[in-house]
């Protein structure tokens, strides 16, 4: 349901000869962060949001500044500068965090939004907007898995660790998977499929839509 290894090796090769002749400095972010895998562009949200105190999902030219920092993004602060301003459009001196994230996310077609949209319906089986362990039990068999065959993980340590999967930063990880979190997720899958009709058949395989 994860990302392939060839598919993560293809992506970060890709993703590595653009950032190296990127221009735009929204792209070279957009780049560094596939460069990173599938889950970059997740780990960029989380470290963005980290500095988001009051949860207003805005962030100021500061808390910005230290998003990039903390993310270890190689951007000048003139590129710094240039995206913040692209962003505060209305110059108040704060941007919209998801505004701002969903431009960084490579773009997808209205068919692959769609059928990741369908995948994640599937997973949350409370409807919440948010997939955990307990969404798992009904939709993820576990009986084939071989560590929970063989007696070394439970039912619950597999669907963590099937969880973890889209949140490879340890510190903040939290058991839990936002449908932006799912969608920032396979975006990154996404940007290294070539055709809409291999994504969707991709998706439909992996998550039996």
């Amino acid at each position: 349901m994860a990302a392939t290894a060839r598919q993560e090796k293809d992506m970060k090769e890709k993703a590595t000869r653009a950032m190296n002749t990127a221009k735009d400095p929204l792209d070279k972010l957009r780049q560094q962060a596939l460069a990173r895998g599938s889950t970059g562009i997740i780990s960029l949200g989380r470290a963005f949001r980290i500095f988001d105190d009051d949860g207003n999902k805005k962030l100021d030219y500061a808390e910005f500044k230290k998003g990039t920092e903390n993310y270890g993004a190689q951007l000048t602060k003139q590129e710094v500068d240039e995206l913040f301003g692209r962003f505060d459009k209305d110059g108040s001196g704060s941007i919209g965090f998801e505004e701002f994230l969903c431009a960084v996310r490579p773009p997808m077609s209205k068919a692959r939004m769609d059928i990741i949209g369908k995948a994640f319906k599937k997973m949350d089986k409370t409807g919440d907007g948010v997939v955990t362990s307990a969404d798992l039990k009904g939709v993820y068999n576990v009986k084939q898995h071989p560590k929970y065959q063989n007696g070394e993980l439970t039912e619950e340590q597999i669907f963590k660790e099937f969880l973890s999967s889209f949140e490879t930063n340890a510190a903040t990880r939290d058991g839990s998977v936002t449908k932006d979190e799912f969608v920032n997720y396979y975006s990154g899958v996404s940007a290294s499929i070539d055709t809409d009709a291999y994504f969707d058949l991709m998706m439909r395989t992996a998550w039996k839509i």
